[in-house]
């Protein structure tokens, strides 16, 4: 009998709803059937969102700039629905019904897109821009077919990454030594084995809609979508469920609407006065953080016969580790506000660069490289860092009195660091290009230049963007309380959503300040026009003050005991 209870995972249940034995499930198993949904969310994604430039620019004949908002006002709307898709799934769906359902929503989108694209009427005639002013933009309606495919995949999205990471934590027991240190690799792997569908998206996938056509590209993502989701459901009886006591959005407003009810109630003398929940199984202890919310757990002459009878008004009087769980869900805020600036800086990836790679010479004897593939070696970056890390750094930490090697504040910083370095090398890169574009017609479609002088700007990107995911996502979810993981990966993604929205914003911006008399900016039209070095240099800029903002955040910040 102490045998058994020894393999029962305390705060988990199975699918009968009974709680889970720790022998039959979870674990690795659980989380691979996990990953497969990631993973082809992964080979859509970034097979959309890569190629999305050129096809703007090249078919639906869009101004560069525009192309480029397109691109990132997409990946934020996505992003943003993530958070979203966490309240759903905290609240309502749970974290499996949510990854049961989403990517069939995103299986819709695709295959509407591979509508979009394949049929002639819905795209304008063939035309060079450029080469030519005179090329037909896309119509209203065609505009719109292809934007309600791209934003209906975006719906898909966002309800899969709110839950699919925080589910698969759930698979592993914090508690249990053995666990714990799974759960840490899982982090670390997460990212890696993912990065493969990346690296498929933006090199089988993106080879297939520029030679092949856009409509099977789209159609191959929508089969991806709809196996992984029924091989996900086929192992609902191995996973282990965490149910939420009550929604989290309802308890996060109970205790600012208590707080701001008693703002001008006097704090007692005595901490052990505050209100506590003695049916509550799992209490937090009272931390000095935030004091101003802990006037919801004060309580007052008018909770006192509420008290009695059992039954306290939640939006009057909440409990010290209700008080607790909100403040920690806060204290992710300066943390995740520093890391925006890292995701403005890395959708240049999917809209400015390619659009340098355009013009370039990309060509590997025979073979020319299609501008989108480009971000394989961002993608490569990141699977060798994150393997250099996992293969020969952790072994050493292992054998150190930090077996889990470096903190998740830590793995942050190194990539806003990274990010940093990469917007100085694509300065000097683009103002290399431009240089060999001032001795050339701005109409010439291919300048003879090498298209590997991007590389450092992908290469530093993708390391950094491995340590930051990794890092960060890690953060959200270990650091979040027990019933609003879900909500705190929309969170995560939420900043994501702000850095892609953030990039447009700071497009427009710059294009009004920096408009010359000849109607000329930074960021032209034609890419060969404007001063692209000069943008990446602020972006430089404004990621070397970041980085300092979260050197300050990071050294206030201190977890719960």
């Amino acid at each position: 009998m102490e045998e058994n209870r020894r393999q029962l995972v305390s705060d988990a249940i199975d699918y009968k709803g009974n709680p889970a034995d720790r022998t039959t499930s979870g674990g690795w198993l659980a989380a691979i059937l996990i990953l497969g949904v990631e993973l082809s969310e992964r080979l859509a994604t970034m097979a959309i969102v890569v190629n999305l430039v050129t096809y703007l620019v090249s078919t639906m004949h869009l101004p560069s700039a525009v192309s480029s908002n397109f691109s990132s006002n997409f990946a934020g709307t996505a992003y943003m629905l993530c958070l979203f898709g966490g309240v759903l799934a905290d609240t309502f769906l749970t974290r499996y019904w949510a990854i049961a359902i989403f990517p069939v929503i995103g299986a819709m989108g695709t295959v509407l897109l591979a509508i979009s694209t394949g049929l002639p009427k819905l795209r304008p005639p063939p035309c060079n821009p450029a080469q030519s002013n005179a090329c037909i933009e896309a119509n209203s309606l065609q505009m719109g077919v292809f934007s309600l495919a791209v934003y209906l995949y975006g719906i898909g999205l966002g309800g899969i990454k709110s839950s699919v990471s925080a589910f698969g934590a759930d698979q592993f027991d914090k508690t249990d030594k053995k666990e714990k240190l799974q759960m840490a690799t899982y982090f670390n792997n997460f990212f890696l084995i993912t990065s493969v569908g990346n690296l498929l998206a933006v090199t089988v996938l993106v080879y297939i809609q520029d030679s092949v056509s856009r409509s099977w590209g789209y159609g191959i993502c929508s089969a991806a979508m709809l196996l992984a989701s029924f091989a996900f459901v086929l192992g609902t009886r191995n996973y282990r469920y965490k149910k939420s006591p009550e929604s989290p959005v309802v308890q996060i407003l109970q205790v600012l609407v208590a707080a701001f009810r008693k703002r001008n109630v006097e704090f007692p003398s005595d901490i052990s006065h505050l209100y506590e929940d003695a049916s509550q199984e799992l209490r937090l202890p009272h931390t000095q953080k935030l004091r101003c919310l802990d006037k919801a757990a004060v309580i007052t002459s008018n909770d006192a016969g509420t008290i009695e009878s059992q039954t306290p008004n939640p939006w009057s009087l909440c409990s010290v580790t209700r008080v607790e769980e909100v403040k920690m869900l806060t204290e992710l805020l300066p943390i995740g506000a520093t890391t925006i600036m890292f995701w403005t800086v890395y959708a240049q990836t999917t809209s400015f660069s390619v659009q340098q790679a355009l013009t370039m010479e990309r060509s590997i004897g025979s073979l020319e490289i299609p501008p989108a593939s480009f971000n394989v070696f961002l993608i490569g970056a990141i699977m060798i860092s994150l393997t250099f890390y996992e293969l020969v750094v952790m072994p050493i930490f292992r054998k150190t009195k930090k077996p889990q090697g470096l903190t998740h504040l830590q793995k942050v910083g190194m990539g806003l660091f990274f990010s940093t370095i990469a917007m100085v090398g694509a300065a000097l890169a683009e103002r290399k290009r431009l240089s060999v574009a001032k001795t050339k017609s701005t109409t010439a479609l291919v300048l003879p230049v090498s298209g590997f002088l991007l590389l450092p700007q992908f290469i530093f990107i993708g390391i950094g963007n491995g340590f930051l995911y990794a890092g960060q996502l890690d953060f959200f979810i270990t650091r979040s309380p027990r019933g609003m993981k879900s909500i705190a990966v929309g969170l995560f993604q939420t900043t994501t959503a702000l850095g892609m929205f953030g990039s447009s914003i700071l497009v427009e911006i710059v294009r009004k300040v920096t408009e010359t008399k000849g109607g000329h900016n930074w960021l032209a039209d034609r890419i060969n026009d404007g001063r692209l070095d000069n943008f990446y240099w602020l972006l430089a800029i404004l990621s070397f003050i970041n980085l300092g903002l979260f050197l300050v955040c990071s050294r206030r910040y201190k977890p719960n005991p």
